[in-house]
C-alpha cells in the first residue's frame, strides 16, 4: 500500500524542563532534527509563551516538524510530518528523543494520502439539526 506521507506523532515524557522552555534551544533541535533526517527546511517559526512553554513549525520541502513543550511537566508533543521516500520521520523522533534528555517516548506512525482503487475517498461534514 502506497502513502503521499508519513505522520509520526510523538510524546515525549520526563525531559529537562529547562530545554523545553528555551526557545532558542528548541528551535535548535528542531532545525537540526530536521536536517539529520535530511530534510530541506523552508521556514521556521517558534513562539514563547508566559509563563511557560513553546511552540513552534518547521516547514520543511517535505512538510513539516511541529512541536508544543509543558515544561512544568518535562513534556512535548511532537509531530513530524514527510512525504516522498527521501526522509525519515523517525530520524527526527529518535534525534530529539535524545537531545531532550527524555526519560521516554511514545510514538506512532500514520500513513497519510493512501489512495486505495486508483480513487479518492472522501468525506462531506453535514450540518446537524438544530
Amino acid at each position: 500500500m502506497h502513502a503521499l506521507g508519513r505522520h509520526v506523532l510523538a510524546e515525549f515524557y520526563g525531559c529537562s524542563p529547562d530545554i523545553l522552555n528555551d526557545t532558542a534551544k528548541i528551535e535548535e533541535l528542531m532545525v537540526n532534527a530536521a536536517l539529520e533526517a535530511g530534510a530541506e527546511i523552508r521556514e521556521v517559526v517558534f513562539h514563547q509563551f508566559s509563563p511557560q512553554g513553546v511552540s513552534g513549525v518547521v516547514v520543511i520541502s517535505e512538510s513539516h516538524l511541529a512541536i508544543h513543550t509543558w515544561p512544568e511537566f518535562g513534556y512535548a508533543a511532537v509531530d513530524v510530518f514527510t512525504c516522498g521516500n527521501t526522509v525519515d520521520p523517525w530520524v527526527s523522533c529518535y534525534y530529539l528523543n535524545k537531545h531532550f534528555i527524555a526519560e521516554r517516548m511514545a510514538a506512532k506512525e500514520i500513513k497519510r494520502g493512501i489512495f486505495e482503487y486508483g480513487f479518492e475517498i472522501s468525506h462531506t461534514q453535514q450540518k446537524s439539526a438544530v
